[in-house]
């Protein structure tokens, strides 16, 4: 579901602890037991979904659980906007004396952005992997790509930290910003700051798989509405703009003087996604009866029914999301 925003600094972290996570309490009681944890809602207001290891510090912070990230990886790849790729490359193609890319992957988690566009772009490449949960840059450093489209060397490196501490001088030489699935849990501010410092380093930035707000279910149920609402009330706690975040992230974008594109993005989930399926409802439906608690008695039924549904085969799901590509005027500082 949300992302962790990132902050800059840090090297690749040592090899994590174990991978024991507590567990997470979607809302609906009946089916926590096979809720994989980061996959719900939080469980305090403001508090943002992901978990914590039992072994974690109180300061330390929350973390996503690789398995839910890598139970999405392919869908991801599959809705990712293609038809974005050929003005990027146009760009990146046009940067002034670059003897490699230099890419900037904000909220990496695992790291399924570096290993979906690394192949589709030519030349070496060196991705800066930013997430502020070491136990996931590890995963991410481990995985990374390792040639590009045309063969050529694909290196890494690892920074742990926060976008909301993100300036140009931090993108100074960086050829293009990605992050997937990250502005919908960051806040007004925190998307004028990413803009700030990709317009002021004069870098693209390519931001996949933002949620968009809308849902679609095949067959329908009388409460989808009313659990979407309730959903998308919740994913708005705590100032994140939530399904608001592409409109606020074009507006601060073209105010900087970038060409903003948009291009949808959604997840279509049928009997092959069967397994993201029921995560993303038992989610989806816990995050709507911890926004409203009265809903509990009807999106228990709710919940029963989708996943024999899902069991079954016969669920379809349209999850929508939107990607934006902004390219940012070129300065004398970039690269």
């Amino acid at each position: 579901m949300r992302k962790t925003a990132t902050k800059q600094s840090g090297k690749i972290p040592a090899q994590p602890g174990p991978r024991e996570v507590a567990s997470v309490k979607p809302g609906v009681p009946s089916d926590a037991e096979s809720v994989i944890p980061g996959a719900g809602p939080s469980t305090h207001p403001g508090e943002r979904p992901t978990v914590r290891l039992r072994d974690a510090g109180p300061d330390d912070a929350p973390r996503y659980a690789p398995e839910w990230l890598e139970l999405r990886e392919g869908p991801d790849a599959a809705a990712r906007a293609g038809d974005l790729i050929d003005p990027l490359r146009i760009r990146l193609a046009n940067l002034p004396g670059k003897a490699g890319l230099v890419i900037h992957d904000l909220g990496c988690g695992t790291g399924s952005m570096g290993r979906w566009l690394a192949p589709r772009l030519d030349g070496p490449q060196h991705w800066i992997l930013h997430d502020r949960d070491p136990y996931l840059l590890h995963f991410a450093a481990v995985a990374s790509p390792r040639s590009a489209a045309d063969g050529s060397r694909v290196t890494v490196e690892t920074r742990r930290g926060d976008v909301g501490l993100l300036t140009p001088d931090a993108l100074a030489g960086a050829s293009l910003v990605t992050a997937s699935a990250l502005l919908d849990v960051l806040t007004r501010e925190e998307i004028e700051t990413l803009a700030a410092a990709c317009t002021g380093a004069g870098c693209p930035a390519l931001l996949t798989l933002s949620v968009a707000g809308r849902v679609e279910l095949t067959p329908s149920d009388p409460l989808d509405d009313e659990i979407a609402d309730a959903f998308n009330a919740h994913q708005r706690r705590g100032g994140l703009l939530g399904p608001d975040a592409v409109t606020v992230a074009c507006e601060a974008f073209s105010e900087r003087g970038a060409t903003v594109r948009l291009h949808p993005s959604a997840w279509r989930l049928g009997p092959a996604e069967s397994a993201l399926t029921a995560q993303w409802l038992r989610g989806w439906v816990g995050a709507a009866v911890e926004e409203r608690p009265e809903l509990k008695e009807p999106a228990e039924r709710y919940l029963r029914d989708r996943l024999e549904a899902c069991r079954a085969g016969e669920l379809k799901v349209v999850v929508h999301h939107s990607d934006l590509l902004a390219l940012s005027r070129p300065t004398g500082g970039a690269s």
